[in-house]
């Protein structure tokens, strides 16, 4: 690259660089017009640049572009779940095996992004839903008690109800004085009347 410069008579630009004026109004019109050549030679010489490189050469760059706009969205992403994994909460609908399962969904995904996630964060995020699951059941089997128990009083109000008559598929009629007449065959005398035949 130096040869090249050196045969365009630019390569003390890029060498020693040029200082820019602070105030261009006060120049004189001879400092001015070096002012304007030295310029001319800066733009020679990026103009040179540009011809020499290959679009090859600007991979690296436009790579490296790219991945810094990755780890911006990287970064994005991360801070989202992290906010959404301290606001995590169990739904009331939700069972623990639910929420665990989505919970454990976020704490993958930060591990994915190399976020340090510990196994003592997630059991105290499980904690405080499993204390109210408890509670659900102590208060489900307390209310399963008491349904028990009001259902054995009902069953016993209804065997009681029945003040001992037996109720068949006859009916009313059917009772112990039918077995007794029944049974009295020897007197040669039956209430029982049949079924139309022979009166």
């Amino acid at each position: 690259m130096k040869v090249i410069l050196s045969s365009q008579d630019v390569w003390d630009i890029v060498d020693k660089g040029y200082t820019k004026p602070v105030d261009e109004e006060t120049l004189s019109s001879n400092e001015k017009e070096v002012l304007l050549k030295t310029r001319k030679k800066d733009q020679q010489v990026l103009t040179l640049i540009h011809q020499c490189l290959d679009d090859s050469m600007f991979e690296k760059e436009i790579l490296q572009n790219s991945l810094q706009e990755v780890d911006k969205v990287k970064k994005i992403k991360l801070q989202t779940l992290r906010a959404d994994f301290e606001v995590l909460k169990m739904k009331e609908s939700e069972s623990i095996w639910d929420f665990y399962s989505r919970l454990m969904a976020f704490v993958n995904q930060l591990r994915r992004y190399k976020e340090e996630v510990d196994d003592v964060c997630v059991v105290e995020k499980i904690l405080p839903h499993e204390d109210k699951m408890k509670k659900r059941k102590e208060e489900s089997l307390e209310q399963l008690l008491k349904t028990q128990a009001s259902f054995k009083g009902f069953e016993g109000e209804k065997i009681y109800k029945g003040n001992g008559q037996w109720r068949g598929r006859g009916g009313r009629e059917r009772g112990r004085s039918y077995t007794n007449h029944f049974n009295n065959k020897d007197k040669g005398h039956q209430s029982f009347r049949g079924r139309g035949h022979g009166q």
